[in-house]
């Protein structure tokens, strides 16, 4: 009788220590609300998709991984979502793709349902959301060529803090968010076993500060050497620009809006954009930059010339650009150039319309293109992790997450990549811009290559692609499968053939 009290005594006192440990560590009971992060949740399912008409299958791994401080405490996890092909053979010579998205404060749901992915949102030819809401196959997806895990930064997605003692500045700022993720993924690569894989990085938006960032960090603080990395929409890296440099560099953008809406003269309305863009190009370098520096020393012929020009590029009456002593800035031309209409133009892709209450004003009232957005891919990221995935949490998903306040000071990422491909030989870079992305606009990407290479030493290894549309290039079907096969054919360029040496 007083073995079994005493068995009994010991089996009671290790459920109220496994009870304990399920309230400290947020462990959900069945029936209770699961709003703290499982570290130790995962789920894997295998399915197959069909890309360029091959069937590719494939294991997707849906989990989290500890973030660490400095003595080895755990305070944060990154959610994440890993794509492996199952049939082959060869790990070491399969690319890895990892893949982040921007903000800051953005989960990696854009690229991951939008555009590399075996998995796209359902939407529209040109990426407006349709209902029903939901996901399908992906028939342009890169997994056949790479393997890719998306990840969410601390505080997007399901990726959270943990001790809450751990002061914010650990993960929101340039530099710390580098710091931590290099150390992520160096983890990550170790734990999946891929340190002999060609390795590839690829951001969108602020994603491109992330990644070239990483390249560096990774490069001499990991001693991880990447072959590629890869910058969707980038932004200014840190690349300083002024007044005169930063007002001609937009005019290009413009033009192209203006041409999608087709309001300029049949002169440029007739030719295709790709033969008509060049023009404002060498515009903008070469005649309209040096009489911005003159200010107001530019004669009144030379102004008014100049005046003309740009009205009609821009597809703005002369008045309205003389009254802007020819600075457009972009929130005006947003809410101007359709003002006549009573409509707007998107900020991150100008192909969507927007209405505002009033036809006056300097800006638009909001932002249409990202309402859309958001209107197509919150609800099939959630479908498509807590259902057909079978990741189990109440934890809300963080398409943007509360990162504020960003420490943007020491952002010298552009200069941090052109630094990893000096010390690489192997390493290239991919630039992938849409033309009419007014948030990061096509011609300062190229501005960017031109100024991390002043010398033009590495421009070799530099590849710029543009696409008749926005922010997210790939939301466009067309572009979909461009933008994939430029990728394809990046990252097998980017692979030295056995027994070549990184050397220069």
């Amino acid at each position: 009788m007083q073995k079994q009290f005493f068995i009994y005594f010991l089996l009671m006192c290790s459920w109220s220590t496994l009870a304990q440990k399920v309230a400290e560590e947020g462990l959900a009971k069945p029936n209770a609300l699961n709003r703290a992060l499982n570290l130790e949740q995962k789920v894997e399912k295998t399915d197959e998709v069909i890309i360029k008409g091959q069937k590719v299958p494939y294991k997707v791994t849906a989990s989290t991984q500890p973030v660490w401080d400095e003595d080895g405490k755990v305070i944060a996890g990154l959610f994440y979502v890993y794509y492996e092909r199952i049939n082959v053979t060869n790990k070491e010579t399969r690319p890895l793709v990892i893949s982040f998205n921007g903000g800051p404060g953005t989960a990696s749901v854009w690229m991951h349902l939008g555009y590399t992915g075996p998995k796209k949102l359902k939407i529209d030819d040109e990426g407006y959301p349709i209902q029903p809401y939901g996901f399908e196959d992906n028939p342009q997806s890169l997994l056949d060529v790479a393997d890719i895990v998306y990840v969410d930064p601390v505080n997007t997605g399901f990726s959270r803090i943990l001790d809450k003692a751990t002061p914010k500045t650990n993960f929101f700022g340039v530099t710390p968010d580098i710091k931590y993720l290099a150390d992520w993924i160096n983890t990550f690569v170790g734990r999946q076993k891929r340190w002999a894989s060609p390795k590839f990085l690829i951001g969108e938006s602020y994603g491109t500060n992330r990644v070239s960032g990483l390249s560096l960090e990774l490069q001499n603080k990991h001693w991880m050497f990447l072959n590629g990395v890869i910058l969707v929409s980038p932004t200014d890296l840190g690349l300083k620009r002024d007044v005169v440099s930063s007002t001609a560099l937009r005019i290009p953008y413009m033009a192209a809006t203006a041409w999608h809406h087709k309001k300029l003269a049949p002169v440029y309305q007739s030719k295709e954009l790709e033969k008509f863009l060049p023009e404002v190009e060498t515009f903008a370098i070469n005649e309209l930059m040096p009489a911005l520096a003159q200010g107001g020393a530019l004669s009144a012929d030379k102004r008014k010339a100049m005046v003309k020009k740009i009205a009609n590029y821009i597809g703005l009456n002369e008045t309205v650009v003389a009254e802007q002593n020819m600075e457009i800035p972009f929130d005006y031309f947003w809410k101007e150039l359709l003002r006549s209409e009573g409509k707007t133009v998107g900020r991150l892709d100008s192909r969507y319309i927007g209405m505002d209450k009033k036809d006056a004003g300097q800006r638009p009232d909001y932002n249409v293109e990202l309402f859309s957005w958001e209107h197509s891919f919150t609800p099939a990221i959630n479908m498509y992790l807590r259902d057909e995935l079978g990741y189990k949490t109440d934890l809300n998903y963080y398409i943007f997450g509360p990162v504020q306040p960003w420490d943007n000071s020491n952002n010298n990422t552009g200069e941090d990549l052109r630094m990893a491909m000096m010390e690489n030989p192997y390493l290239n870079l991919l630039v992938q811009s849409g033309y009419y992305d007014g948030a990061c606009d096509y011609f300062n990407a190229k501005y960017n290559m031109w100024q991390m290479d002043p010398a033009g030493k590495i421009q070799d290894r530099m590849f710029w692609e543009g696409y008749r549309s926005g922010h997210m290039m790939y939301l466009r079907k067309e572009d979909l499968a461009t933008s994939n096969d430029h990728l394809r054919a990046f990252i097998k360029h980017s692979i030295p053939k056995q027994g070549v040496p990184a050397k220069f």
